[in-house]
């Protein structure tokens, strides 16, 4: 067997075999590898001390932040590599750290104390592959299991559950049964885990090929660290527009917009307030009013909590909070979207609507042709190269000045100038824009004048 390697990675392993220790390729690097996949990066195990690994790269660039727990950190060939001693972990305390660890010369040992059968494999270039626990065996049967007993991996670092639902989600795998049954009967222990490690497993999860079928198994796994979707779960929405309750509405939903994280979070999100906006009309049909409304300020709260970026979290609630809106098939009316929340945005909203719709009944799915026109439109629209912003206009601020303009007053007569081209009032040519303005001065002054002068008595 032979597995790709990075120079850098090659380089290290050559060196500290050199030096008469043992070293290997461990963990997620040798899994993708198996895969077919690139490696992201690669991680080295050894039987060398770490002062000893010290001593063998000692003329290279080191970093040795995490000499207690038996990293050193070397750069070779432009390449950061993490290089660990063999260890075992000592108990866990906070849930995520081993309060110590004990160095060993025993590889089996080293490769025991990890997550998962699939990222406890060791590969060395002549040793071939090293798999104690049947970790080929579960990649090439597509399942996630524990190495050891699972509850104990789980209470060690909680944030394995999520793990283990990432890695189902992305890789198409499925939990083997006790891990499955662990991930269950821990998920309340995801509630100490920091914002920051929720924030960065969710996202992949999400962005996962398999994301909508995890979704739908673990929802109280994910309820742990974002309780505001578990009144989704189940929720019968009496509506003949849906034959899914809300929380399978919600993972098929996401199924059916590419994997980009803006757009898997709007997913989620969308229709997070409809529990707590649900009314049974006379008809005796379930209606949701101002549940975009509800739905943003739920998910703000859950991506301020997490901690997401700024920008995501901007995306995120106007894909929310337009997520229902009635598009209309007009040049004029995709001008005005284009121009409320530019071409990408609005592009990301079709894709929005679009797996809305998809996780519909099926007699209700007619929308889907509405929006691929609404796209074909919008394109249309955009190779005209149409003025959508203030800078676009064929005048500017200085134009402005000179007819006398000043401060607030030149924003708002740029602002109403957009608004006329937008509505196609006026066409967006320098003159033709100087003309309306000066047709607009003289009515709003006619305005502000009496219309009619009192009579003396």
């Amino acid at each position: 067997m032979n597995l790709p390697l990075s120079p850098g990675a090659a380089k290290a392993l050559a060196l500290l075999q050199a030096a008469g220790y043992e070293a290997w390729i461990v963990g997620g690097c040798v899994r993708d590898a198996l895969l077919g996949l690139p490696p992201k990066d690669y991680d080295l195990t050894t039987s060398a001390l770490p002062e000893e690994t010290q001593r063998v790269f000692a003329a290279y660039p080191r970093i040795e932040t995490g000499l207690r727990h038996g990293t050193v950190t070397v750069l070779l060939e432009g390449e950061p590599l993490e290089i660990t001693t063999y260890r075992v972990d000592g108990a866990y305390s906070d849930a995520r750290h081993p309060d110590g660890v004990t160095f060993t010369r025993s590889l089996r040992q080293d490769a025991a104390r990890r997550d998962f059968t699939i990222n406890a494999m060791a590969y060395a270039p002549g040793q071939g592959l090293q798999d104690f626990f049947g970790g080929q065996a579960d990649l090439a049967q597509g399942t996630i299991r524990a190495v050891g007993r699972a509850e104990t991996r789980f209470h060690e670092d909680a944030l394995r559950i999520l793990r283990a639902l990432r890695f189902a989600s992305v890789l198409d795998f499925t939990l083997e049964a006790e891990t499955h049954q662990a991930a269950l009967a821990c998920a309340p222990l995801l509630a100490a885990i920091s914002p920051e490690r929720v924030f960065s497993e969710l996202g992949k999860l999400l962005c996962g090929k398999a994301a909508g079928r995890v979704l739908r198994t673990y929802p109280q796994v994910l309820g742990a660290v974002v309780p505001e979707i578990l009144p989704m779960v189940g929720f019968d929405q009496r509506n003949a527009h849906h034959c899914y309750d809300v929380w399978t509405h919600t993972a098929v939903a996401v199924d059916h917009v590419p994997p980009e994280l803006p757009l898997r979070l709007a997913m989620l999100f969308h229709d997070i307030g409809k529990p707590d906006t649900f009314s049974l009309g006379e008809d005796g049909q379930g209606h949701f009013y101002g549940h975009p409304r509800r739905s943003v300020e739920l998910a703000e709260g859950i991506l301020s909590r997490l901690r997401f970026p700024r920008r995501t979290r901007e995306r995120v609630l106007t894909l929310v909070r337009y997520h229902d809106a009635v598009l209309e098939e007009s040049p004029q009316r995709v001008r005005r979207w284009l121009n409320k929340l530019g071409p990408e945005v609005f592009f990301d909203l079709l894709a929005i609507q679009g797996g809305d719709a998809a996780a519909q009944a099926p007699a209700y799915c007619t929308r889907l042709d509405h929006l691929r026109r609404l796209e074909a439109l919008a394109r249309q629209v955009l190779d005209q190269a149409p003025c959508l912003t203030v800078r676009d206009l064929a005048v500017g601020g200085e134009d402005l000045l000179a007819l006398g303009y000043r401060g607030p007053a030149i924003g708002r007569a740029l602002r109403a100038l957009l608004d006329q081209v937008l509505s196609e009032t006026v066409s967006n040519e320098k003159n033709a824009l100087l003309q309306r303005l000066a047709q607009m001065d003289a009515e709003n002054t006619e305005k502000m004048e009496p219309c009619s002068k009192k009579k003396d008595p």
